[in-house]
C-alpha cells in the first residue's frame, strides 16, 4: 500500500514540478499513565510551498505468521515485538504501550532519554516523561480551513514535551548521539531524515552543546538548562535550535512530527478543535487551568523571569484538563514546538507529506508560556529560522506506531 501510494505521489510531484501548479507538501477519553522509567519568530507572510515528500515505506521483513524463523528468535515489525513460535513462524504481540513505546531487539523498551529517569511529568509529577500516545490517522483540514485537507497515517506523538532531564541524557551521550545520514526519517516520506550537510549546524562537542542551549545572547537567564542536575529536570527544555531538536529526536529513536501530523493531533483530527482541549470543538474557552500562556506562572510585572523558574510550568502540569483528544499535554502553551516542515503557504491536498524545500525558515506550533492566547489556537503557525535558540522554543518527538 505504501509503495503504491509513494509511486502515485512521485508521479504527481513530477507533474506539478513541471510548472502546472504549486508543488505538493504539508503544510477523549484519557486515563493517566502510571509512572515508568515575549514571543519569537515572525508570523504572517506566506512563502511558496515545497514538494510533497511521500516516499516508499521501510521494509520491516515478513509479517506475523509468515516466513521461516528459528524458535525463540525475536524481532520488531511495525513497532510490534514478534517472537518465533515452535512451528518456526513469527507471532506478533500487541503494539508497544505508551510507557514503553519503542520496539527494539524484539522487546518494547523505554527511549534512551528516559533510561533510569524518574517519573516526574504530568500534573501529579508521577508519570514517565517518555509516554507516547497513539494518534489514529485520518483526514482533516489544516488550519481548520476546508480549502486545505490532508490525510495522515497512524503515528505516535509523545505525550510530553522533551524535559531538561531527558535532554541531559542526550548531552551525556554527545557527540556520539549526533545523527547518522537519514536518521530520524518518516518512513513514508523520502529525504525526510538527517542530511549530513547539516552537520556543521551542530555543536562539535558536549561543551559546545551545553553552551548552545543557554539561549540567545540577550536572554541567557531564560534557559531551563542547568549545568548540573537540579530542580529544573522536570521543566520543558528550551533554547534548542531546529537542528539540535532534530538530532535529539533521531537519537531518541523517534523523529520530528510533520506539520500536518502535529496539526491533526492538536485539532483532534476531524473534530477540528479551536484549541487542543476545546469541547465542543468550536469552544474558544481558555484560562490558566488549560494552558501555561501569557506568563501565567509569574505575578511579576512584565513577567520577569524568576530564579526559581516561576514563569515556566512543569511538563504536563495542565493535564488532563488541557490535553488534546489523544492525551498529548501542552499542545497549546508551555513551549512552541519545532516541526519537520519548512514554512510556506498550505499546498494542495496531500497524504503523509511534508514541505521539504522551503527550509530557510521552519514551522513552529503551539504557542508558549510567554505568548498571547491567539498563538495557542490549533490554526496558528509561525515561521522561525532553524538556527534560532529562543527561550520559547522546545521540542516534542513523533514515533512509529
Amino acid at each position: 500500500m505504501l509503495s503504491r501510494r509513494a509511486g502515485w505521489w512521485w508521479a504527481a510531484s513530477a507533474f506539478l514540478a513541471s510548472g502546472c501548479t504549486t508543488l505538493l507538501g504539508l503544510d477523549k477519553d484519557y486515563h493517566p499513565l502510571d509512572g515508568a522509567g515575549g514571543d519569537t519568530g515572525s508570523g504572517g507572510g506566506d512563502a511558496s510551498s515545497g514538494r510533497g515528500g511521500a516516499g516508499a515505506g521501510i521494509d520491516n521483513g515478513s509479517g506475523a505468521g509468515t516466513g521461516a524463523c528459528t524458535p525463540g528468535d525475536a524481532r520488531c515489525s511495525d513497532n510490534r515485538p514478534e517472537r518465533c513460535n515452535d512451528l518456526g513462524q513469527w507471532d506478533a504481540s500487541e503494539p508497544c504501550p505508551a510507557e514503553a513505546p519503542v520496539c527494539s531487539g524484539g522487546a518494547c523498551t523505554t527511549p534512551p532519554s528516559c533510561e533510569g529517569l524518574p517519573a516526574t511529568c504530568g500534573s501529579g509529577a508521577n508519570e514517565g516523561c517518555c509516554a507516547s500516545a497513539l494518534v489514529p490517522g485520518g483526514t482533516f483540514n489544516r488550519g481548520n480551513d476546508p480549502a486545505y485537507p490532508a490525510t495522515v497515517s497512524d503515528f505516535r506523538l509523545d505525550r510530553f514535551e522533551v524535559t531538561v532531564g531527558r535532554f541531559r541524557k542526550f548531552v551525556e551521550a554527545y557527540p556520539g548521539s549526533r545523527p547518522a545520514a537519514d536518521a530520524g526519517a518518516h518512513s513514508g516520506i523520502q529525504a525526510s531524515g538527517w542530511n549530513p550537510a547539516w552537520n556543521g549546524e551542530l555543536p562539535p562537542d558536549a561543551a559546545a552543546l551545553r553552551a548552545a542551549v543557554t539561549c540567545t545572547p540577550d536572554s541567557p537567564d531564560m534557559r531551563t538548562w542547568t549545568e548540573e542536575p537540579g530542580a529544573q529536570e522536570h521543566l520543558p527544555m528550551n533554547c534548542v535550535s531546529w537542528y539540535v531538536a532534530f538530532a535529539f529526536c533521531a537519537w531518541d529513536e523517534g523523529r520530528f512530527p510533520t506539520e500536518a501530523e502535529w496539526n491533526y493531533a492538536a485539532a483532534g483530527g476531524d473534530e477540528q478543535r479551536q484549541y487542543p482541549w476545546s469541547n465542543p470543538p468550536e469552544s474558544t474557552t481558555i484560562d490558566a487551568s488549560y494552558a501555561s500562556y501569557d506568563c501565567r506562572e509569574s505575578a511579576a510585572p512584565g513577567c520577569t523571569f524568576q530564579s526559581d523558574f516561576g514563569d515556566i510550568a512543569p511538563s504536563g502540569s495542565r493535564s488532563p484538563r488541557g490535553d488534546g483528544r489523544w492525551a498529548q499535554a501542552d499542545l497549546g502553551g508551555s513551549m512552541r514546538e519545532w516541526m519537520l516542515d519548512g514554512y510556506g503557504t498550505y499546498p494542495a491536498e496531500c497524504v503523509d507529506c511534508a514541505n521539504l524545500t522551503d527550509t530557510s525558515n521552519r514551522v513552529v506550533r503551539g504557542g508558549s508560556t510567554f505568548g498571547a492566547p491567539s498563538y495557542l489556537l490549533t490554526s496558528a503557525r509561525v515561521s522561525v529560522a532553524p538556527s534560532a535558540p529562543y527561550y520559547s522554543l522546545g521540542v516534542r518527538c513523533a514515533r512509529t506506531p
